[in-house]
Formats: structure tokens, C-alpha cells, sequence
């Protein structure tokens, strides 16, 4: 057999795959909404524990839960009605609090697999709702279609070549993509009106909604500033826990900080990070960092265990 039939065979595949992800991509115009703010999170990309940490404090501003500090009490239930990711975390957060008075809020955080195996689903399903994300695929027919289509560019490639490494690649193509096609599912697409929900940009942080970590030892209480004037190496090596995250935000820009507390200490220190590595730690997370002693700016993030 000639080489242009399987040549031609993928091609063929590959223009009917490139045509149904353009025609799934076109968009409807649809007016931006108010979102929940965990919503907003999830769109612009947060990680899951940060938007469960969202949406716990979206509770306790409506009195479904209290919370003082790093501790979250329950709270008689409230008139108002719940969004179906709502109900999820209050029902995890109040399992997990059980017959106690009250726990501390990093004791409350489902695992990871949990979080985006059921919790990201359901923020997913109310960004749908409100139009600001859709399905690419109105079913599963036709990624199933694509998939199972597969199967004639890798028989006439095979074929053709035998057990010969273009068979060989053949047979490792058609495995990752009918994989890649069945496990992304219907897809997840944000809408002209999500991405105006999802632009970059952050609001000053509510202190009432900050996120701290106190099993290092640091009593959530003092924080200091890393920059000193004293003379010294122009860069360092500092390690520690996480305990706060926050960012002070100014007319045209941000500034994002962590506070590293090293176990021992009664004041935790804070350092000022670009937003990819605000946005890649969390309180808990134990960091090794290069830092800049005078300014207390980060130059790398060295090592990052993730505590979540």
C-alpha cells in the first residue's frame, strides 16, 4: 500500500476534528452577569482550595456558618436558599465539625481529589446557568465519534507499515487522542460574557475573609515586613510555612504578599511575590524561597511542598 492512503487517511481526521472544534467554538453573545465569587475564582483559573475557601466564607457572610479567626462554628440554618456547590461545602464543612463546638478551618478542606471530582462540577454547573461557561459538545456523541474515527487512519497506517515504527506511532497517536477525547468529556467553554467575568484584576482583600494557617505555631496575630537596611548578602535563602496570603490592590496595579512563619517565631515575616506564585501556594504549603533581603521581594521559588 502506497504511503498517501495513510497519509491521507489523517489528514482527513485531522481536518474533521479541526472543523467540529471550530464550529463547538462559536459563541452567542450574552450580557455579563453578577457572579458568585467563587464562580469568578474558578474562571480565572484559582486553584480548587481557593474557591472552596471562597465559598465557606460566601456562607458566613450569610450566617449558614461563623467564623472567628481560623475557627468555623456551625450556625442555625438560615431562610435563604443554597446554590447546589453552597449545599456541598456546607454539608462537608458540617460532617467534618460533627458533635465539636467548632474546628479550625484548615481541619475543614476536603482533599483535592474530592474537591475537583465533586466540588468543581457543581461550580462549574452554576457558571453554566448563569451563562457564562457552556458545554462544548451538546452530548457525548460526537468526542465518542471522533474517537471511535480513529480506528481507520491507524488500520490503513498499520497496514501499510507492519510492526514498524510508523505503526508503532500510529498506534501511540490513536491511543492518546481517543483517550484525550473521551476524557475530556463535553468540554468546559467560558462565554463572551465569562471572559469579561474572568479578566484579570483582584479587589482588596476583606481582613474578614483572609485565609491564615496557624498549625506552624503562629498565633494569626503579628506579621512583619521581610525589607531590612542592614548590610548584607544581596540575596538569601529563607523557609517556612505559609500562614497568609493577601493582595493590596491600587488603582492601576496589585501587590501580592505571603507571610512565612518558621515554627518558632512569634511574628510570621511577609515577602512580596509576582502573581503566579501567589496564585500557586496556599496557607499550609511549606516553601523554600530566594528572596531579596532589603526590598523582601522573591526571586524564586526554590522548594514547595504542598500541604493541601
Amino acid at each position: 500500500m502506497d504511503l498517501v492512503w495513510p497519509a491521507t487517511a489523517w489528514a482527513l481526521w485531522a481536518a474533521t476534528l479541526v472543523a467540529a472544534f471550530k464550529v463547538s467554538s462559536r459563541d452567542d453573545s450574552v450580557e455579563a452577569v453578577e457572579a458568585p465569587a467563587p464562580v469568578v475564582e474558578h474562571l480565572r483559573g484559582l486553584r480548587a482550595q481557593d474557591v472552596f475557601h471562597t465559598a465557606l466564607f460566601e456562607l458566613g457572610a450569610h450566617e449558614w456558618v461563623r467564623i472567628e479567626g481560623d475557627r468555623v462554628t456551625p450556625a442555625p440554618p438560615q431562610p435563604d436558599p443554597l446554590l447546589p456547590y453552597e449545599r456541598w461545602v456546607l454539608e462537608r464543612v458540617t460532617a467534618r465539625i460533627a458533635d465539636a463546638s467548632s474546628a479550625p478551618m484548615i481541619a475543614l478542606m476536603p482533599d483535592g481529589a474530592d474537591l475537583e471530582r465533586e466540588f468543581v462540577p457543581l461550580v462549574r454547573e452554576c457558571a453554566i446557568d448563569l451563562g457564562l461557561a457552556r458545554r462544548r459538545w451538546p452530548t457525548m456523541i460526537v468526542p465518542v465519534l471522533l474517537a471511535c474515527a480513529l480506528v481507520v487512519p491507524w488500520y490503513i497506517t498499520v497496514s501499510w507499515a507492519g510492526v514498524s515504527w510508523p505503526g508503532m506511532i500510529a498506534t501511540m497517536v490513536s491511543f492518546v487522542a481517543g483517550v484525550g477525547l473521551l476524557m475530556g468529556g463535553r468540554g468546559f467553554l467560558l462565554t463572551s460574557a465569562g471572559r469579561e467575568v474572568a479578566a484579570p484584576g483582584i479587589a482588596p482583600a476583606n481582613p474578614q475573609q483572609e485565609w491564615i494557617f496557624t498549625g506552624s505555631g503562629w498565633q494569626g496575630v503579628e506579621v512583619e515586613p521581610a525589607g531590612s537596611s542592614a548590610e548584607g548578602p544581596s540575596r538569601w535563602e529563607v523557609a517556612g510555612h505559609v500562614v497568609k496570603r493577601w493582595v493590596e490592590a491600587e488603582s492601576d496595579s496589585c501587590h501580592y504578599y505571603i507571610a512565612l512563619h518558621d515554627g518558632s517565631s512569634e511574628k510570621a515575616t511577609a515577602f512580596v511575590v509576582d502573581q503566579d506564585l501567589y496564585e500557586d501556594v496556599l496557607p499550609g504549603d511549606s516553601v523554600r524561597l530566594l528572596v531579596r533581603p532589603r526590598s523582601g521581594t522573591v526571586v524564586r521559588l526554590l522548594a514547595h511542598d504542598r500541604h493541601w
